[in-house]
């Protein structure tokens, strides 16, 4: 099944980033540590060209450690620089900022090379929607600059911003792609909160969250929910809603409240660190 999803903000916010990709050196692209290919953009890759591109993996706090650092070697081994952040990191945030200047020196040596006074080198900042690129850029620049939210899509417009003397960035709004071919791109993307809640059931997407814990986190899904079973998924919506008390009149449980609790412990990390897709899924390139 497809899941289409374009709003016009959107649509427009590609032909800004086509129109203002010839001002930059470099992009720097957000992705969630917790779904580093679903959480890129594909649509970007056209647009994108051959400019070189720095693949900043965020929230890597929430992600799980060891398969967030095969993440990591596999863009690389791909031929793409890449880096896991924790924005509330300082060295993080200088880990970026190094990673900017270095892709930002080749053209600077040109500049030189022609006799012109070199500037700082321009970056444009990319990614979907709530990935914590405001976040982000408030750090970079020390300030804060950007808006910032835990709904998606906050950023509206562009907007130039000076990191220190190291390099200018450009920002703009997170970009969804028209729709997602892979029904499971759609689940993971709704269970870390980048797409709206209304877009998908959210009990569908609990159990997804579910059966997918199964398989790779189970003692954490256990411990958490002092669950004995795991197969039948009405047995565990039960045993959940009874444990966390989300029941209606009459003492049956409410699936939708069960799927906003688990929803929310997998956000805030209260399942513990998870990444819901492995490297071996697919190709990044």
């Amino acid at each position: 099944m497809a899941i289409q999803w374009f709003p016009g903000h959107m649509a427009k916010a590609k032909r800004e980033v086509e129109e203002k990709l010839k001002l930059v050196d470099f992009v720097i692209e957000l992705v969630d540590a917790r779904a580093p290919l679903s959480s890129q953009n594909p649509m970007l890759k056209q647009v994108l060209n051959n400019k070189p591109k720095l693949i900043v993996l965020m929230k890597k706090d929430l992600a799980d450690q060891e398969v967030t650092k095969r993440w990591v070697e596999k863009f690389n081994q791909e031929g793409i620089q890449a880096i896991d952040v924790n924005v509330n990191h300082k060295a993080d945030i200088q880990k970026v900022i190094q990673q900017a200047k270095l892709l930002g020196q080749e053209k600077m040596e040109k500049l030189k090379r022609k006799g012109i006074q070199p500037r700082p080198a321009r970056a444009m900042i990319v990614g979907i929607p709530n990935v914590g690129k405001s976040t982000l850029i408030n750090r970079l620049a020390n300030k804060k600059i950007a808006k910032t939210g835990d709904r998606p899509g906050i950023t509206k417009q562009q907007l130039w911003i000076k990191v220190k003397k190291d390099f200018e960035l450009l920002d703009t709004p997170g970009i969804l792609w028209p729709k997602f071919e892979e029904e499971v791109v759609g689940y993971r993307l709704a269970a870390i909160g980048t797409i709206k809640d209304q877009l998908l059931p959210l009990p569908d997407v609990t159990a997804f969250i579910i059966r997918y814990m199964a398989e790779h986190y189970p003692t954490q899904l256990k411990d958490r929910y002092q669950l004995e079973e795991m197969e039948d998924m009405v047995e565990v919506f039960e045993s959940i809603g009874r444990i966390r008390g989300a029941l209606e009149s009459g003492g049956q449980v409410n699936y939708d409240k069960v799927a906003d609790i688990v929803i929310r412990d997998l956000r805030v990390g209260r399942l513990g660190t998870i990444t819901l897709e492995q490297p071996e899924d697919s190709p990044v390139s």
